[in-house]
């Protein structure tokens, strides 16, 4: 997955890759723009690009050498062993990959981890931040299996910009023209000037579902996938923050720079919580806690009969109730998942648990909140009109979510001045 790289000090290194396109012509004004601001630009061009343009009018530009293969000539006399791992040393040398355009086979390689050029092993091996401006036929665009790859390619963190619609080189009126060189430029420029602004900040997230044992084979669990606790630890360490995750089972990798702690119950989340709940100074809680759980578990397996069987359940301990009641000054924020009248449970749950902000998100059949890859939020604050986030992935909506955590700890600091 691609990492958000180290807080900008100095002008950043860009591997700008060029996909066999129409649109890659317009990849000379890229680098032009992106030397212009002072980035030093290393062009990779795979094959079929250099038909369109060729590789000395990027040298021209950038004062680079630009590789357009795996390997050098047989004939090159500086040829060595150094040139077959090139593609190593420019993706350890790098901060940023943008590859403009980026065709519909380069995102189908990319998405599938396939490695047959300079350009795509480069990728396999770059560890940085990925910006991707597509470009391609409209009805390539539209095509399924390229909004799939688009789809599995943005939950592993990559970026986009564009495409733009508009009269295409084909003929056609839709969507798949480039964005515009400057816009992508900017992107970049964004990209590297990216947030860094819980630097400082030590958060407690709690992730995933809980499960609680019915005897040793059986659980009493829910739906949850852990995908938005995830999605905001992972949000929250690239903006500089110490994260803490406590997560329940999941199927879903540790987000890269975040503790992990792993629990099953309930029981073993709240003790979990409160052991490294001290350093922290915001307090998230995502995870999906059990309300209940079986009261006498058994020691053995239930045998299955034909009578009905009773399960006895008891409350489980409220940890983000325990924690707003001991919150001292760290920000509290929790999460509602509710089937009707958001607005108003997540009111009620922001005064009932001390919270300094609610995320009420509605658990539906459309896809969004448990298991699925998108949601769509209400953000309660005290004193304020529910702030709508629109339906988005969980990785855009964690940032919706860390940027209000980051208004609300500044009006705290404002209103302690």
């Amino acid at each position: 997955m691609p990492q958000e790289g180290p807080a900008p000090s100095k002008p950043p290194r860009i591997i700008l890759g060029i996909g066999g396109g129409i649109a890659a012509y317009k990849s000379a004004e890229l680098a032009r723009l992106l030397v212009q601001r002072g980035y030093s630009v290393q062009p990779v061009m795979t094959e079929s690009a250099t038909r369109f343009i060729t590789p000395l009018t990027l040298a021209s530009l950038t004062h680079s050498k630009v590789i357009t293969g795996l390997f050098a000539s047989p004939e090159d006399a500086s040829a060595t062993l150094s040139s077959a791992i090139e593609h190593i040393d420019v993706a350890l040398e790098h901060d940023i990959l943008v590859v403009a355009p980026a065709t519909a086979n380069l995102l189908a390689q990319f998405a599938q981890g396939l490695a047959s050029d300079f350009l795509t092993t480069t990728h396999l091996a770059f560890t940085g931040p990925v910006l991707l401006a597509p470009a391609m036929n409209t009805n390539m665009w539209n095509h399924p299996a390229t909004q799939a790859n688009l789809n599995l390619l943005a939950s592993r963190g990559y970026h986009f910009v564009g495409p733009d619609a508009g009269d295409l080189a084909c003929g056609m009126v839709g969507p798949g023209r480039l964005a515009d060189p400057a816009a992508i430029a900017d992107a970049v420029t964004a990209l590297w000037n990216r947030k860094r602004d819980l630097e400082g900040e030590t958060i407690l997230i709690t992730a995933g579902p809980t499960q609680e044992a019915i005897d040793p084979v059986r659980v009493i669990a829910n739906r949850s996938s852990g995908k938005m606790g995830y999605a905001i630890a992972e949000k929250a360490a690239a903006r500089g923050a110490r994260v803490i995750l406590v997560s329940g089972p999941v199927a879903i990798p540790a987000p890269p720079g975040v503790e992990l702690v792993r629990v099953e119950s309930a029981e073993q989340m709240k003790n979990a919580v409160l052991q490294h709940l001290e350093p922290a100074s915001i307090f998230v809680s995502v995870a999906a806690v059990a309300d209940y759980r079986p009261a006498n578990p058994a020691d053995q397996k239930i045998k299955k009969t034909a009578s009905l069987l009773s399960i006895e359940l008891e409350p489980t301990t409220d940890i983000l109730a325990e924690v707003g009641r001991n919150k001292g000054d760290r920000l509290v924020i929790g999460f509602a998942a509710e089937t009707q009248n958001l607005a108003a449970e997540g009111k009620r749950k922001l005064e009932s648990k001390n919270c300094d902000m609610v995320v009420a998100n509605r658990v539906g059949p459309d896809g969004t909140g448990f298991e699925g890859d998108d949601n769509e939020v209400l953000l309660i604050t005290r004193n304020k009109e529910p702030k709508p986030v629109p339906r988005a992935s969980k990785r855009e909506i964690a940032g919706h979510i860390l940027d209000a955590i980051t208004d609300l700890r500044l009006s705290r600091k404002a209103a302690e001045l």
